[in-house]
């Protein structure tokens, strides 16, 4: 049986390749001061990230 979707691994997956994406070409994000446009969007990825590692420390094993 498929297990479900994972809404929120996606929308971290999604984050992390959004930040990821923009820092290979943004220069001042690269030296690791983001900028006006990616500063949205990394936060965006700390928050998931945080989120996902947070449930995934309270599940059992």
């Amino acid at each position: 049986m498929p297990r479900p979707a994972d809404d929120l691994f996606d929308r971290y997956m999604q984050a992390f390749q959004a930040s990821e994406t923009h820092t290979a070409d943004c220069h001042t994000c690269q030296r690791g001061q983001p900028c006006e446009s990616g500063t949205p969007l990394h936060q965006r990825f700390a928050r998931l990230q945080d989120a996902w590692t947070h449930r995934q420390s309270r599940k059992q094993p």
